[in-house]
């Protein structure tokens, strides 16, 4: 791999990519800057936040780069999800795929994304019977939290000093 390259819209994709950046010693770019720096067919790790399971960027970055690895960051927990990611953005089976729990900053987001989370946020708020994932889900929604953390790249570092 020659880079990681990333997506994010809150901070929390960018704060992981440093992060792995320093611990892989790769170089960093977010996606809309690393054509200026990696030629087509690069290979890179790529890092986008999760809408719905999708992952933003992913389709671009995939256009331009042969890509390794993804990480998606969202609120799920970390290691969770990677199924329904999988599906959704259409990851084959061979790529490895970690899901890493990033956070809520309400005040960053705009336009169909801020009323989407507040309609996700009314709906798990009315909820009759929550389950402890759903209460969760509900403080993370209503309360800006930050869960970027080194523990949460456990697996893919893992996964990273084996290739």
């Amino acid at each position: 791999m020659k880079a990681i390259v990333y997506t994010s819209n809150t901070g929390h994709t960018a704060e992981y990519a440093k992060i792995l950046g320093e611990q892989t010693g790769l170089p960093v770019y977010a996606l809309s800057e690393a054509a200026k720096q990696l030629s087509n067919g690069t290979e890179i790790i790529y890092l986008g936040w999760l809408f719905a399971n999708n992952i933003k960027g992913y389709k671009k970055a995939a256009k331009q780069y042969k890509i390794s690895a993804i990480c998606a960051v969202g609120l799920c927990d970390t290691g969770t999800a990677i199924a329904e990611v999988r599906k959704v953005n259409a990851i084959s089976e061979e790529t490895p795929l970690f899901t890493m729990q990033g956070g809520m900053d309400k005040t960053k987001l705009h336009g169909i994304n801020k009323v989407m989370i507040n309609m996700l946020t009314k709906g798990m708020d009315s909820k009759k019977d929550r389950t402890e994932d759903d209460e969760r889900m509900i403080y993370l929604l209503k309360n800006d939290q930050n869960y970027v953390s080194e523990e949460n790249i456990t697996a893919f570092m893992e996964w990273y000093k084996q290739i």
